[in-house]
């Protein structure tokens, strides 16, 4: 049995912390849930064999279908909310004021819930594209938006409720 690759190391742990309120960090359920995920992807992978360019999609993909399956799993719970925001969706959507509203709006929705979770993707690519430099200026502009994402929602969490922030 061949080890696996670092990218399916780092999926695996990405999933396992992901998911880990169901897996209880067990990696054999983290492993089935990433299977499950791979499986969905079947098409995507017989496209990067055949045209090898498209390789860099499929953790974009992973990652949205794992965003997927985390939004359905919270809509099975009522007591728990999620937001989840698409920092890509648009060019102006990273914007620090693009930012605000749509980060206020996710706690506005999660306000009523004790335990509540807000998941940010594609924020990186969003501010530092792959397919341009990281210049220092996309580097800063980046950990700002990270940084001032934290703090928004520190500053307007209600206190005593315990709310998971993460990027993706």
């Amino acid at each position: 049995m061949a080890a696996p690759s670092r990218d399916d190391l780092r999926r695996l742990h990405f999933i396992d912390a992901l998911f880990a309120h169901v897996t209880g960090h067990d990696l054999y359920l983290a492993n089935q849930i990433k299977g499950a995920i791979t499986f969905s992807l079947a098409e995507l992978e017989a496209q990067i064999a055949a045209q090898p360019a498209l390789a860099a999609t499929y953790d974009a993909a992973f990652n949205a279908a794992a965003a997927d399956l985390l939004a359905k799993l919270f809509t099975h719970l009522p007591r728990h909310g999620f937001y989840h925001w698409d920092a890509s969706l648009t060019l102006a959507s990273a914007t620090p004021l693009f930012t605000r509203a749509e980060i206020m709006a996710g706690l506005k929705q999660l306000a009523p819930f004790r335990e509540s979770t807000l998941l940010v993707t594609n924020l990186r690519p969003a501010l530092i594209p792959p397919t341009r430099r990281a210049t220092p200026r996309r580097q800063r502009d980046y950990e700002e938006a990270l940084a001032f994402i934290r703090a928004l929602t520190a500053a307007r969490t209600v206190r005593g409720s315990n709310l998971q922030l993460l990027f993706l």
